[in-house]
Parts: structure tokens; C-alpha cells; sequence
């Protein structure tokens, strides 16, 4: 199974089912008689409500979860990587290159603006790498029409996935009834073959407001939540906050969502959206650390130097007495990813976050 299909199998969402041990989005009044609901459009009262209460729900989860203790298989990371070039002034060379690097690595996609996904399309077929395209990137404020178009366009010259950034201001204004209408819309058009991600630019958000925006991809059936475009400046920040990029609370928090938030398959068989983190990750220790957090995906132009990272930090754990190649977070916590990069060096790689000089540079590193 290619590494596309590993992480993609797309559903049709039309019902919710309620447990006890999942988030009852639907207040008592809303709710159906049955023990399922549909994702019928709400008037943005009835959106309130519901979003206020799994707001209630998951906030208060996060306040009393300890951090995961998940392990990480480091020769699985490869096939995690969204590998990434959405610089305006890319050419068609950087792109191939790109593509290339991903075959090799066998890299879960290749991340583009919509000019570049057919060459994409005709550099990476019949290797299970699939193709990402961001629409509405970076701002997200275009008009849905604007977007609906970006997307088909996207659809047709082959992109396998659709990474669409919120409209942050309808989101902050909350107007859910509009962003659950452009969501549902996005998600027809991409049609039950290609996954949607929601990116939702959570340096510029509140906690709420990010439980928010999951809950109306949820109901509008995507497949991912993702943290951030990695094109936000420093200047753009809100007050207090220091990162543009993705941060573990944020991929925490977005992982609870997604395990709160199930859907439903016409089949009946029952799955959650899944957190891609994006925005600054340039080191296996960043990438085993967001993977630790809750993060099935990762959105980086550094994949190339973390794939070799993670593959010689394996082999130099199976060299190990009892070793497998796996990272335990809290072996993590005491730096042990980094020790073992520099342990590793002495076999030909330079250790602690640094990238040397590669044989060949990538075009895709910052």
C-alpha cells in the first residue's frame, strides 16, 4: 500500500453517533429522538450552541489530560511528509526536484500551488506519492467562488488532496453558518477520492476558536485539521504570542478535537479527521516531538534532511541491545533524539538539529 493510501481513505460523512465517552455536540434540544444525528445545516444559533458545548467539553479535557506518551517508529516518518514548496517564486526546476526527492523518500505527497500540480502529477504517477494543493493560500479571505474554482482546477489536474485555509476573520466573527457552507461546498467538489485538510492558522487563534473551526470540518467531513501555512511573519502575531509555525499545545489540542469529533461513513463504519502540523518543523527532533503530540501528518521543505535523520537514528537504535528503531516521548523528554543524532554522527551525519552540507542541496530548504 502506497504511503498515499495509508494515510487516505476518504468517507462521506452523513451522521454523527453519539457515545458516552465522545462529545454530545448536539444540546438536549437539538438532538434527534435516534442515537444519531445528520449534518444538516444549522441556522448559526443552532451552530452556536452546538460549537459552545464542545467547546465546553474538549477545553475541559485539555485542562486535565496528561502530555501523550505515544512512541514514534522513526523509519515511519518518511511516509508522514508532506513534502513542500509554496515560495511564489518557485520554478519548474525546484518542483521536479521536489518530486524526485519524494519518490525517494516515498514521502506521503508533494505540497504545491495549483500551476505546478499537473507537472507534479506527471513527475510523481505510479509512485503512491500523492499531490497536495493549497487553495486560498495564505490569506483564506477569497471569495468562496474564488475558492470553489481553485479547488476544481486542482481536482482536475490531479491533485489527490486540498490543503484550504480558513477564512480566519468569518471564523473570529463567528460566522458558522457561512464557514460550514463553504466547508460543505469545498468538500463536494473535491468529490469522495481526495482528502480535504482544514488549515487553520492557529498561531492566530484562540483555543475556542480553534475547537470551533474543528467542529464545522468535522461535520463537513475533512479528513485533517493542520496547524498552520507556514507563511505567517512574526509581525502578524497577536500579542503574547511568540511562534508562527506549529506548537505542541496546538497539535495537542488538535488531537483531542479530532479523537472528540468522530464521523460516521455511509457504511457505517465510524473514524476521526487526523492533525498535520506545518510551520517550522526542520529536525527529526521537531517531527518525532509533533508526531508524539498527535500529529499523523507533517508539513515541511525539510523532509529530505529529517528522512535521513530518522533513518540513520533507527539503524543506530537496532544496533542497540533490544532496539527496534522506535522513540519513546518520554525518552524524548530527556533529549535522547538529539543524543542519538549526535551518537549517529560518527556513521556520516552531522547531529543536534544541524543540517550539513547535503550532496545535493535541496531547492526546497529555507
Amino acid at each position: 500500500m502506497s504511503s498515499h493510501q495509508r494515510y487516505h481513505q476518504p468517507y462521506t460523512i452523513i451522521s454523527r453517533t453519539i457515545t458516552r465517552d465522545k462529545v454530545p455536540l448536539l444540546p438536549p434540544y437539538i438532538r434527534r429522538t435516534t442515537k444519531t444525528m445528520t449534518t444538516a445545516r444549522y441556522t448559526n444559533a443552532e451552530w452556536s450552541d452546538i460549537i459552545s458545548h464542545a467547546q465546553s467539553t474538549i477545553l475541559s479535557k485539555l485542562d486535565n489530560d496528561a502530555p501523550p506518551t505515544k512512541t514514534t517508529d522513526l523509519f515511519s516518518i518518511a511516509g508522514a511528509v508532506d513534502h513542500t514548496l509554496l515560495k511564489l517564486d518557485a520554478t519548474a526546476a525546484q518542483v521536479d526536484s521536489l518530486c524526485a526527492e519524494a519518490r525517494v523518500h516515498n514521502f506521503a505527497t508533494v505540497c504545491v500551488r495549483l500551476p505546478f500540480v499537473a507537472r507534479c502529477r506527471a513527475n510523481v504517477s505510479g509512485s503512491g506519492v500523492g499531490i497536495a494543493c493549497v487553495i486560498g493560500f495564505h490569506e483564506g479571505t477569497q471569495d468562496v467562488r474564488e475558492k470553489l474554482t481553485e479547488a476544481k482546477s486542482a481536482v482536475a489536474e490531479g491533485a489527490t488532496e486540498l490543503d484550504v485555509v480558513v477564512n480566519v476573520p468569518m471564523l473570529k466573527d463567528g460566522k458558522w453558518e457561512a464557514i460550514y457552507s463553504e466547508f460543505s461546498a469545498l468538500r463536494a467538489v473535491a468529490g469522495k477520492n481526495v482528502a480535504c485538510k482544514l488549515i487553520l492558522e492557529t498561531a492566530l487563534l484562540s483555543n475556542s476558536e480553534i475547537v470551533a473551526g474543528c467542529v464545522l470540518a468535522s461535520e463537513a467531513g475533512f479528513d485533517f485539521v493542520k496547524t498552520s501555512t507556514g507563511f505567517l511573519t512574526v509581525g502578524d502575531l497577536p500579542p503574547g504570542v511568540t511562534s508562527t509555525g506549529a506548537t505542541l499545545p496546538h497539535v495537542r489540542l488538535l488531537s483531542l478535537c479530532c479523537t472528540s469529533l468522530p464521523q460516521t461513513s455511509e457504511s457505517g463504519e465510524v473514524r476521526q479527521m487526523r492533525v498535520k502540523a506545518s510551520g517550522g518543523i526542520r529536525t527529526l527532533e521537531d517531527a518525532v516531538k509533533m508526531m508524539a503530540a498527535g500529529a499523523e501528518r507533517l508539513g515541511t521543505s525539510g523532509g529530505v534532511w529529517i528522512a535521513k535523520e530518522a533513518e540513520q537514528a533507527a539503524h543506530h537504535l537496532e544496533g542497540k541491545a533490544g532496539g527496534n528503531g522506535e522513540v519513546r516521548v518520554e525518552e524524548l523528554r530527556r533529549g535522547s533524539v538529539t543524543e542519538i543524532v549526535r551518537e549517529s554522527a560518527g556513521e556520516g551525519m552531522v547531529g543536534g538539529g544541524e543540517r550539513p552540507g547535503l550532496q545535493t542541496r535541496l531547492f526546497t530548504d529555507y
